[in-house]
C-alpha cells in the first residue's frame, strides 16, 4: 500500500482531466457487511441473512449496502492520496452516485479515481473525483460517483 503523493498544488493541478489514483483491493466480507449493518441500523436480510439470501435473492449470497460501498471512497482517499502541503481534508459532498452492480460478500472492491476539477477555495482548494469502485473480475463497476473533496492548507503554506 503506498501512497500516490502530490507535494504541490501545482503538481496536483498537472492531473486534472486525467486519472489520478487507483486504490488498493478492500475484501467485503460477512463481518463487515454485518457490522454496517449494526451500525446503520439496516439489517435488511439480503444483507445478514446467509440462507435467505441463497435461496431467495437473485444474487445467490448476501450482498453489500450501496452506502458500505460508497463509504469505501474515505479510506481509499485516505490510503492513496498524500497532499503534503494541506493539513486536513473533508468530505464535502456527492454530486451523483449510481450504484451499478452489488457486491457480493467475498468480494474485493477498489476504486479508480479522475480527478474531474480542482478549484481554491478560502483557506484550501476543493476537488471532484470522478470515483469508478470496481469489483475484482466482474464487467460492470459497483458504483459510479462524483465525489466532492475539500483539503485545507497547512499554515506554513
Amino acid at each position: 500500500m503506498s501512497q500516490l503523493s502530490f507535494p504541490t498544488l501545482e503538481a496536483l493541478q498537472s492531473v486534472v482531466g486525467a486519472h489520478a489514483f487507483t486504490s488498493d483491493w478492500v475484501l467485503v466480507d460477512q463481518k463487515r457487511i454485518d457490522q454496517f449493518a449494526e451500525a446503520t441500523s439496516d439489517p435488511q436480510w439480503i444483507h445478514i441473512d446467509h440462507e435467505r439470501a441463497a435461496r431467495e435473492s437473485p444474487f445467490g449470497s448476501t450482498i453489500a449496502h450501496g452506502f458500505l460501498t460508497l463509504s469505501l471512497l474515505g479510506k481509499f482517499y485516505d490510503e492513496k492520496l498524500s497532499l503534503p502541503f494541506c493539513q486536513m481534508g473533508i468530505n464535502y459532498g456527492l454530486n451523483k452516485v449510481r450504484f451499478i452492480s452489488p457486491v457480493k460478500v467475498n468480494s474485493r472492491v477498489r476504486g479508480q479515481f479522475h480527478l474531474s476539477a480542482l478549484e481554491l477555495i478560502e483557506g484550501g482548494l476543493q476537488m471532484i473525483f470522478t470515483v469508478t469502485i470496481e469489483v475484482e473480475n466482474q464487467e460492470k463497476p459497483a458504483c459510479v460517483a462524483e465525489s466532492i473533496v475539500r483539503q485545507y492548507f497547512s499554515s506554513k503554506v
